[in-house]
C-alpha cells in the first residue's frame, strides 16, 4: 500500500512540475471586426438598441434600414397592387452582425427582389447592437413596389384602397 501511495505522490509531483514549467500563451486582443461596406447615408457606428423583445428590436432595425436606404423608401401610401411582398427573419449576434436570413414567405415570383432584399440586409450590418437581448431574431414584412422602392411593414405608411385611386 505504501508503494502505491508513493507512486501516486510521485506522479502528482511530476504532473505539477510539468504544469508549472509550462508558460501560458499571451492573451491576444480580440480580432478587429471587419468594417461594414460603405453605404451612402450610413453612419460610422449604429446606435445600440435597448429593446427588451424581438418585437421592440424590429422597430430599431427598421429605422436603421430606412436611414441607410432613404432614397429607396417608397414615400406615401403604397399602391393597391404591390410587385412583391416577402416576410424575412434575420438573426443577429450581440454586435448587430447578420448571422443568417430566412424567408418565411419569399416572393418567389420576383427572384430579383429576394436577392435585393438579402443584399440590402447584409449591407446594412452592423445593425444596432441588441444590448438587452444579447442576440436577436426579428421578422419584418417587405412591401416592394415595381419601381424598386419599398417600405417595411413596421414603418409602413399604409396602402391605397382599390377604390381610392
Amino acid at each position: 500500500m505504501n508503494r502505491r501511495l508513493l507512486l501516486a505522490a510521485g506522479c502528482a509531483a511530476a504532473a505539477a512540475a510539468l504544469i508549472a514549467g509550462c508558460k501560458t500563451a499571451p492573451r491576444l486582443a480580440p480580432a478587429p471586426v471587419p468594417a461594414a461596406p460603405t453605404v451612402p447615408g450610413a453612419s460610422a457606428a449604429p446606435r445600440a438598441s435597448n429593446a427588451a423583445t424581438a418585437r421592440e428590436y424590429r422597430l430599431d432595425a427598421a429605422h436603421h434600414l430606412y436611414a441607410l436606404n432613404a432614397d429607396r423608401i417608397y414615400k406615401g401610401k403604397m399602391p393597391p397592387m404591390l410587385y412583391a411582398v416577402g416576410v424575412l427573419q434575420v438573426d443577429l449576434d450581440g454586435r448587430g452582425r447578420v448571422l443568417r436570413t430566412r424567408w418565411m414567405r419569399a416572393p418567389t415570383q420576383a427572384p430579383e427582389v429576394i436577392a435585393e432584399i438579402e443584399r440590402t440586409v447584409r449591407q446594412a450590418a452592423p445593425f444596432p447592437a441588441p444590448l438587452r437581448l444579447g442576440r436577436v431574431t426579428y421578422t419584418d414584412v417587405w412591401l416592394w413596389d415595381k419601381s424598386g422602392r419599398f417600405q417595411l411593414d413596421t414603418l409602413t405608411e399604409g396602402q391605397l384602397g382599390e377604390d381610392s385611386q
